[in-house]
């Protein structure tokens, strides 16, 4: 199996507020056709580290792929730093200046000198055309490792991967099918899951499976590789049942779907309805719900209630009820579930109720304490939680518990 790894160029990768979406893209690809990624760096504007980090690249890996640094600007590294860790020099191309200039001209107007820059090409390299911007990419084979160097826009080097360098690396990596799963889970933590899974994959050496935490649910990520496509199925789908069937009920998605997708696929095929009612939550439950298409045909209507007030004056709650057990409670969940399931007319209907944070704690009730409630034709109930995070995660975790909750009731 071959090697990648990707370099993504640019000091701007660097800060708090730019993410490298070229890296994950690039890496679906390879893996796609059945090479590897092993490693991904994200280099600064700095010369001496992009040429050390691509000097060592070529030596361990069966391909290196660079994106960005191509523009036309001094900090624009990537073609001078890649030609000298590759030990080859910089050839201008006439026709890649002439080619630039009246593109320009097409777009009304001269084209800047810096842009002949981006006319230099590592010596020898195949030179791959941009029809999407000014920057051209490369490929070039150094001592065995294929070099590829792209330009740094997805509009950009997307299309370039796409048309001039995935059939190459196809027919490199010889005839590899790669089948995925992604199983989903809700209830359970990352090491519950990989204590049942683990005696379970472990024996499938040949398939690649990891387990992660994602904000509120455990991925199980199954990837079987084979030379016969039926058998990488096979294999995939015979592992993923197995994990399904040990796990049980906490399993929501067995192929990567969200949890407002799984409830909505639920209530469609029974032909009932939803309506929800939320306090901590400030309507991020509805949100979920009614960001899946066709929606309409189940989802009916949603109360944000945030105050004691509203929730008496719209769940028709019981005044008696808060005073004596605080709008934090399971009673108040419930009388919140009843009243909007009366007021909508729905066949479920969810309702929460808790403490987000970061203040409005107690010895009693600390953050993160969550109060969920239920109503539907066979009555009304609640479940309480303690969720731990900061007031973002508490409010996610809130709405996915909830959301689990109607799923197993649905069930």
């Amino acid at each position: 199996m071959l090697s990648a790894e990707i370099i993504a160029i640019g000091s701007e990768l660097l800060t708090p507020t730019k993410t490298d979406t070229n890296s994950l893209w690039l890496t679906e690809k390879l893996n796609d056709i059945g090479i590897e990624v092993m490693l991904k760096t994200i280099v600064g504007d700095d010369g001496s580290r992009l040429e050390e980090t691509v000097r060592d690249a070529l030596k361990r890996s069966d391909v290196v792929i660079t994106t960005g640094g191509l523009g036309p600007t001094a900090d624009d590294i990537t073609r001078e730093y890649t030609a000298a860790a590759a030990g080859r020099a910089l050839v201008y191309h006439d026709e890649i200046e002439q080619h630039l200039r009246e593109r320009f001209r097409s777009w009304g107007r001269e084209m800047p000198e810096i842009n002949k820059r981006q006319a230099f090409v590592i010596d020898g390299a195949e030179i791959l055309p941009n029809p999407n911007g000014s920057a051209v990419g490369m490929l070039a084979e150094i001592d065995g490792t294929l070099l590829i160097v792209l330009p740094g826009p997805p509009r950009e080097n997307q299309p370039m991967f796409i048309d001039h360098v995935l059939e190459r690396l196809r027919a490199d990596a010889g005839t590899v099918y790669v089948k995925r799963r992604i199983l989903r889970v809700s209830g359970l933590g990352e090491s519950a899951v990989d204590e049942i899974a683990a005696p379970i994959y472990t024996g499938y050496p040949s398939v690649q499976t990891s387990i992660l935490f994602n904000k509120s649910e455990v991925e199980i990520h199954i990837a079987a590789r084979s030379d016969n496509e039926l058998e990488a199925i096979a294999t995939c789908d015979r592992l993923a049942d197995e994990l399904t069937k040990a796990i049980g009920k906490p399993v929501f998605a067995t192929n990567g779907e969200t949890m407002e997708q799984i409830v909505g696929e639920h209530l469609k095929r029974r032909g009932e309805t939803v309506s929800v009612a939320e306090s901590c939550t400030g309507g991020l439950i509805a949100r979920r719900l009614t960001e899946v298409p066709g929606s309409s045909d189940y989802f009916v209507e949603g109360a944000v209630t945030y105050s004691n007030e509203a929730k008496i004056r719209t769940l028709s709650v019981p005044l008696s009820v808060i005073e004596a057990n605080g709008a934090v409670s399971a009673e108040c969940a419930e009388a919140m579930a009843k009243g909007m399931r009366e007021y909508a007319g729905t066949d479920h209907a969810i309702a929460v109720t808790g403490i987000a944070g970061p203040g409005g704690g107690t010895d009693e009730k600390p953050v993160g304490t969550v109060f969920i409630g239920y109503s539907g034709a066979k009555g009304t109930k609640s479940v309480g939680l303690k969720l731990p995070g900061d007031r973002y995660l508490i409010r996610w975790r809130t709405s996915q518990a909830a959301l689990d909750y109607l799923r197993r009731q649905v069930m």
